[in-house]
């Protein structure tokens, strides 16, 4: 049944017609997947301008639930999405940076989500998930692999097994809270006066989890994630960067 847009009013106008979009997203009016109508077509049915709309798309599509496809054509115009992990990273990074979190809220914060994800991984994660984190310890393992490919990885390792514990909010946000502190942890293994043993550290560290989510020892393994994680992180609380560096 298609959707019945109403008219708002001309006050504040482009969070007026965000209002109305979320009242039919809250209401089941539209899901992820529906495309809006056209903006020649929605901005009068809205009473409002084109450019107050194209504001109000914009906002939705910076935090993650539409995407704008320009062109012609029936995959053009605005489509509702679920995309919430990088739109939440980029704000949270955004916030971290401004001051908003200090790095020991980071930490704090990490440690929680990941002795949760781990455990409830060792308990419900398919042998795909596993499958996929294994592959990620073993490309870690590379001799000569770089700084910044291998904290890509760890990055991805961790969000992975975060996913195998069948909670989609405790992956998004160990995805958020990880992306938000990685650059400092980029330029803190750059720092590292001897790469390659650090590298095989951490991924010793890798290993050891995985074996223990396998085994089904999901107390354990949220004990060496604590441990790993206030290892490298730790160090960045206990000493900051320079003012502005975050």
């Amino acid at each position: 049944m298609p959707v019945e847009w109403e008219p708002v009013r001309q006050s504040r106008t482009h969070e007026l017609v965000l209002r109305s979009i979320e009242q039919r997203v809250f209401a089941g009016d539209l899901r992820a997947g529906d495309r809006l109508p056209p903006e020649r077509e929605l901005a009068p049915v809205l009473g409002v301008s084109r450019s107050a709309l194209r504001e109000a798309l914009r906002v939705l599509e910076t935090i993650g639930v539409l995407v704008a496809q320009p062109g012609r054509g029936p995959d053009a115009g605005a489509r509702i999405v679920r995309n919430p992990d990088d739109a939440l990273g980029r704000l949270l990074r955004l916030h971290f940076a401004l001051g908003s979190y200090s790095l020991g809220d980071m930490l704090e914060a990490r440690v929680v989500l990941e002795r949760s994800s781990f455990e409830a991984a060792a308990r419900h994660a398919e042998a795909a998930d596993l499958d996929e984190a294994e592959a990620l310890v073993a490309r870690m393992a590379q001799p000569g692999i770089a700084v910044p490919e291998f904290n890509d990885l760890d990055t991805r390792f961790h969000v992975r097994v975060a996913r195998g514990s069948g909670n989609a909010l405790t992956c998004t946000l160990t995805s958020a809270v990880r992306e938000s502190v990685r650059p400092l942890i980029l330029r803190a293994l750059e720092a590292e006066p001897d790469w390659p043993a650090t590298a095989a550290a951490l991924n010793a560290d890798h290993a050891e989890l995985l074996r223990l989510v396998r085994a089904g020892e999901g107390a354990r393994a949220a004990d060496l994630v604590e441990t790993h994680i206030r290892g490298l992180h730790g160090t960045l609380v206990a000493d900051p960067p320079p003012e502005g560096d975050a």
